[in-house]
């Protein structure tokens, strides 16, 4: 498989102020794959559902616990029980209490699981999930590295624009300066100086605005790749040709179809779970309590102690038909899952041919831009000459400039298209690395 992107190394350069970078676009990718905060937040929600499948494992290792409980009694609990018992009339009761005013207890308990169907079930459902977030990381490298991508070409091409622009200013300014040394002598007239100037000012005006545009996108870059605001960069710079920055086609990865594939089998196991229900769970129990009782006044003190082991079993024997409700929602789900998973893969099989269609219509739209662009540069330069012969006038001149400009923008266009094409079909197959 050949690279993704084509590109050059990147190299560190120093200056007075804050140190510059030449960057290219594999570089970018590389910075974003480690400092972009998207990426990094989705492989935090990887690493804490892991240690959620950990704690959830705990449940299945024993469990001690401890209570301590203090008692004064303040009036003492009592029992009605038959007078008879203790030699008195029979048919008649007497309240007798039990227990002292304190009491300490303190119990110590063991309970370890045996069997609970539902626990095992729990822990592969939080697996599957483990699995969907691990692919909603990938979906968020992808769609974050295809941003990162978009605005590297973006700002190519409006270096490439104001590399344009900046030539034409020289033109025009060598045409000026030969125009005013003209009306000087009085050999044109100053509205002939004039619209050359009017001319020169609306480039003044695009490269401004392009330079803002620039400002802005390189902002964004940086906050994409974790550059500092203050940081100068300098992007390498990426010919207007076509060049394939494409992986092999035949190497095809649809994360959609990953994600939508975890989630049948979280249906699945959704489906086993209620079933487990059904089962009752069993539990080893071990207990030990020490109760202390005092009765100062007739100088009690006695300590009692007990203890126990057994099993407990718990088995829900009717539940109000809830499982078997939710039994339906899961099963009408599950056919939910299977029409979108045929519905995703008509899809993205359209998607992924629409965008090799149009690969192929922009490289021949930026074949068209360039062989145009040749031939607005010829019709520029014969119009120059003849208008320095003076058998043209200006308004030919700058008409011939305007439509090289236009020419040019066409060029820069059809580039943006190209590479934004090539990054819609990378973006489809999961090629974006």
């Amino acid at each position: 498989m050949r690279k993704v992107f084509l590109g050059v190394l990147m190299v560190l350069g120093a200056g007075s102020g804050a140190s510059a970078q030449i960057l290219d676009l594999e570089t970018c990718l590389r910075m974003a794959d480690t400092a972009n905060l998207s990426i990094v937040n989705s492989r935090l929600d990887v690493a804490a559902n892991k240690s959620q499948i950990s704690s959830y494992l705990a449940a299945r290792l024993p469990k001690v616990t401890f209570t301590g409980d203090y008692k004064y009694n303040a009036i003492i609990p009592g029992q009605l029980i038959p007078a008879a018992m203790f030699g008195g009339t029979p048919g008649t009761y007497t309240t007798v209490a039990f227990g002292v005013p304190f009491n300490l207890s303190n119990t110590v308990q063991l309970q370890q699981v045996l069997y609970n169907p539902q626990l095992n079930s729990g822990i592969n459902t939080l697996k599957i999930q483990q699995q969907l977030i691990e692919i909603q990381e990938k979906v968020t490298a992808r769609d974050s590295k295809t941003e990162v991508a978009n605005v590297f070409f973006n700002l190519q091409a409006i270096n490439k624009q104001i590399a344009f622009v900046d030539s034409n200013l020289i033109n025009i300014e060598k045409l000026i300066h030969n125009m005013e040394a003209m009306e000087k002598q009085q050999m044109v007239i100053k509205t002939e100086v004039d619209k050359l100037r009017i001319n020169r000012l609306n480039s003044v005006n695009q490269k401004q605005t392009l330079q803002a545009n620039k400002e802005q996108l390189e902002m964004m870059l940086k906050i994409l790749i974790g550059i500092p605001e203050e940081q100068t960069i300098t992007l390498a710079s990426d010919d207007l040709v076509e060049k394939s920055i494409l992986v092999d086609g035949a190497t095809i990865n649809y994360p959609e179809l990953e994600l939508i594939s975890a989630q049948v089998r979280m249906n699945d196991e959704e489906r086993k779970g209620t079933n487990m229900a059904y089962l009752p769970s069993l539990s080893f129990v071990a207990a030990y309590n020490y109760t202390y009782n005092t009765k100062p006044s007739d100088n009690v003190r006695a300590g009692i102690e007990s203890a126990f082991l057994g099993l407990r079993l718990d088995w829900t024997l009717f539940d109000g038909l809830e499982k078997h409700h939710k039994q339906k929602v899961t099963k009408i789900n599950h056919m939910k899952l299977e029409n979108q998973e045929a519905l995703l893969k008509q899809q993205l099989h359209m998607q992924t041919e629409n965008a090799k269609k149009q690969i192929e219509i922009q490289v021949n739209s930026l074949g068209i831009a360039q062989e145009q662009l040749k031939l607005a540069e010829n019709v520029y330069r014969q119009t120059e000459l003849q208008y320095n012969e003076g058998t043209v006038d200006s308004n030919d001149l700058v008409n011939s400039s305007n439509s090289l400009q236009q020419a040019q923008t066409n060029v820069v266009l059809a580039y943006v298209k190209l590479r934004q094409a090539e990054l819609e079909y990378l973006k489809n197959i999961g090629g974006i690395k």
